[in-house]
């Protein structure tokens, strides 16, 4: 895996062109959102700040505890 080289703003575009013509103004940036939010993560992961399914599901229980 390896973080893209473009420049926000060509993700942005590309992003954008691969979306139909009649898609809504909330559609698009839902799209733009989910692109922003999968770059974070492949960064996260090839720099290592990942943590094992299993500590995620701990973390997860401890939360629903505190409710």
């Amino acid at each position: 895996m390896s973080i893209p080289t473009e420049s926000p703003k060509d993700q942005m575009i590309a992003i954008l062109q691969q979306q139909p013509e009649d898609s809504s103004y909330e559609e698009l940036l839902r799209e733009l959102a989910f692109g922003r939010v999968v770059d974070r993560g492949l960064r996260d992961l090839e720099s290592g700040r990942t943590i094992s399914n299993e500590e995620a599901c701990r973390q997860i229980q401890s939360w629903q505890k505190q409710k």
